[in-house]
């Protein structure tokens, strides 16, 4: 067995082909993935984004689906159509491809995707990184293992180099496409790419940033546990979901784990995937004694009784969904009343208003504005946050250990 496959066995040494996916673009270094998994057996499936932005790459998902195909590998394309061509288009395209592979995966029972990132997209993140003036989250690169909701993505060969994958292509006479964007200077990747070998003489080869990668992730990981003991000793969860931080405590802990916690808070309640800006978050922090209802995030931050108030921000709340659904990242239903109810939306001003009894739960008005309710054809069914159960209930999906549980990123 090859270093290379001994490197990919190892990071997957748990995880059966029958719950992996692959996402393969065509380029080299998902192809000689692909090849590595087919070659374990098992029920592998293989999945192709394409993005429509090139008049190339339908033509480019054929081939991978021609070369899946010789594999026995099931392969499936989705194409992204729903870009509004405005903002960013680069993270529109990263947002997009990865909602479309996470809903593939749920369709298909996958728990785990792979991705072929290499040790050369490693040490290309962490200089990028540097250049944006990044800390230790940022500087410990990409994971070989995150998990979002249900779903864990694996990149089983970020112990390889680009060259390596290419020679193991060549050696079996596998072809691969060559994508030309992948030589284009106006994308901040090929610039770190090409800076890269002009650093060597310095002594900054991808071999030392890739390590310094793994010396950031293991300083990382002790700030996440630093920020979970942080959290054991100041934060509460309340029934309605808000997050209360004793001040006292919260203000006498480091300033990076202040961070680290509120960013946490912020996140866990608003169910955004990443962080937000460094700047807004000491910002928010600086003001907090002399500006109270602060916004961020999708968050309401307050000052109150000695305690730091985060609540979901009411105008940000996710769009109704169907009552078996999760609503808002966090809610779900876990009793059913005997009048039916067609769907989980914030109750508003609206629903509060024949909430006759609200003030009895000892909820703040404004937190419980942006708590689910039941619905059906515009009447309210129950509101159970707020003392309207009528044999309905409703909790946090993963209970008030939820917040700890986001704390831990990688």
């Amino acid at each position: 067995m090859s270093d290379l496959t001994k490197g990919l066995e190892l990071a997957l040494s748990d995880i059966p082909n029958d719950t992996l996916g692959v996402a393969v673009s065509g380029g080299g270094d998902s192809v000689a993935l692909l090849h590595m998994l087919a070659t374990r057996g098992g029920d592998l499936r293989a999945v192709t984004v394409d993005h429509g932005l090139r008049d190339e790459s339908a033509e480019e998902a054929a081939q991978v689906a021609v070369l899946c195909q010789h594999h026995g590998v099931p392969h499936t394309v989705l194409k992204w159509e729903d870009w509004d061509k405005s903002g960013n288009l680069q993270d529109a395209a990263r947002q997009a491809r990865l909602r479309l592979l996470t809903d593939w995966a749920a369709r298909e029972n996958i728990t785990h995707i792979a991705l072929g990132h290499t040790l050369d997209d490693q040490a290309e993140t962490v200089l990028l990184r540097l250049a944006r003036g990044s800390g230790v989250d940022g500087l410990s690169g990409m994971a070989a293992q995150r998990t979002a909701g249900t779903l864990t993505w694996v990149r089983p060969l970020l112990h390889a180099r680009r060259e390596e994958l290419r020679a193991y292509l060549v050696e079996r006479d596998v072809k691969w496409i060559d994508d030309p964007s992948n030589d284009d200077p106006k994308y901040d990747r090929i610039k770190a790419r090409q800076a890269l070998a002009l650093l060597t003489d310095l002594g900054i080869t991808i071999d030392r940033l890739a390590a310094t990668a793994d010396r950031m992730q293991d300083a990382r990981s002790a700030l996440e546990a630093a920020t979970q003991t942080l959290a054991n000793s100041c934060a509460e969860i309340t029934d309605a979901g808000e997050v209360q931080l004793n001040i006292n405590t919260f203000n006498a802990a480091p300033d990076e784990l202040r961070f680290r916690l509120l960013s946490a808070t912020l996140q866990w309640i608003s169910g955004a995937t990443y962080r937000p800006r460094f700047d807004s978050l000491r910002g928010v922090l600086n003001r907090m004694g002399e500006e109270n209802g602060q916004t961020l995030h999708g968050c309401v931050i307050r000052s109150h009784s000695g305690n730091i108030i985060v609540r979901r921000e009411v105008s940000k709340v996710a769009p109704p969904c169907p009552v078996d659904a999760v609503w808002d990242h966090r809610w779900v239903i876990t009793e059913r009343g005997p009048k039916s109810a067609k769907t989980i939306a914030t109750l508003g001003e609206e629903g509060l208003r024949e909430c006759e009894n609200w003030r009895d739960t000892g909820h703040a008005r404004e937190v419980l504005l942006a708590s689910p309710a039941l619905w059906a054809d515009g009447q309210l069914i129950a509101a159970p946050l707020a003392g309207m159960a009528n044999g309905w209930a409703i909790e946090l999906k993963y209970g008030k250990k939820g917040l700890h549980k986001s704390l831990m990123t990688r």
